[in-house]
């Protein structure tokens, strides 16, 4: 593993930017970057496609056209969490318990906005694909990913993080399971990240799961992507949860993106999350404060440094991709 981190380091040119069937919810509420309209040959496509599907059919093995797939792997994909590292650097420095159970939770709320435009999924890696890069930090420091394919069928992602200077390391798994519903497909995000501090070893692991993802209106009205179901955050060894439900619109109220949640200690309540993932998300205890600002800070986006695809291994993602999936999905 430490031999792909350096190669990295000596290959790295250039910043690369980074529940139930609910039918088709209105989508002239949410920001239009979240919606696709398919042409109509587009269309035909797809209604092609789902008439072979049943409800209830599970999509791992089914191969999508090229327009609803973004350009990239779900082995980069998952490096959205760690475009907003600044919200969790020097969080080991706080006393609070609480304060350090907060921080880690802006790092995973923050990374939730970021996402290709309209509806689209990412490329099913391989199995033995997998994705590195290299982040240069404004004060120096470095930080390293690296994620792999470990499954394909089913799917599993297994990843690492580490910036040693700032006392970070994450690690995780990532499971989806995506099922066809009839006018909508549901993608079930099992699997956990679990941060470390490594400043405080004895909070031992931050662990959070993933809500899931609907896309909405495949067969009638506009397509939407809504995030929906509740994620789990937990430090047991300080004993702090946090339950936080990732709301879907129903058809004639509610809104989209919203969250709420809140946030306990030994059972006890101690302050509550709400707001939009995309928008702006707070945190009320005794005060109340921002978590993430996505129109203030959406664009400060930490840079990925990666090798030119023409310098990467085979079975790296970004040289399966651009070979238009030699690397067959």
């Amino acid at each position: 593993m430490m031999g792909l981190f350096n190669q990295a380091t000596q290959k790295a040119h250039r910043p690369r930017g980074s529940s139930d069937d609910k039918g088709s919810p209105e989508a002239d509420a949410t920001d239009s970057d979240d919606v696709s309209v398919l042409d109509e040959e587009e269309g035909s496509i797809i209604k092609s496609m789902i008439s072979q599907l049943r409800v209830g059919m599970d999509l791992s093995k089914v191969t999508f056209p090229t327009f609803v797939l973004e350009p990239r792997s779900m082995l980069e994909r998952i490096t959205d969490f760690m475009s907003h590292p600044d919200l969790v650097f020097g969080a080991e420095q706080e006393d609070n318990p609480e304060e350090r159970f907060i921080r880690v939770l802006q790092y995973y709320l923050a990374g939730w906005h970021i996402k290709p435009k309209g509806v689209k999924k990412p490329y099913n890696p391989v199995l033995g694909e997998f994705f590195r890069c290299r982040y240069d930090y404004p004060d120096g420091s470095q930080g390293f990913y690296i994620a792999e394919q470990v499954s394909h069928h089913p799917p599993v992602s297994a990843f690492y993080y580490v910036t040693p200077a700032n006392k970070v390391a994450i690690v995780g798994e990532l499971r989806p399971k995506s099922k066809f519903l009839g006018n909508s497909v549901s993608t079930q995000m099992d699997g956990e990240n679990r941060v470390y501090l490594m400043g405080r070893p004895d909070d031992g692991p931050y662990v959070i799961s993933m809500p899931n993802m609907y896309a909405r209106g495949i067969l009638w009205g506009k397509m939407v992507l809504e995030l929906g179901d509740t994620c789990t955050a937990r430090n047991d060894r300080n004993g702090y949860t946090a339950e936080i439900q990732f709301k879907t619109k129903g058809y004639f109220s509610g809104t989209y993106n919203a969250i709420q949640g809140r946030i306990r200690a030994g059972g006890q309540e101690t302050g509550e999350v709400t707001g939009k993932w995309s928008e702006v998300m707070e945190y009320q205890s005794k005060k109340k404060r921002v978590l993430f600002d996505v129109q203030k800070d959406g664009d400060k986006v930490a840079p990925k440094w990666v090798a030119p695809e023409d310098e990467q291994e085979p079975n790296e993602s970004r040289r399966c991709v651009a070979h238009t999936r030699t690397c067959s999905h």
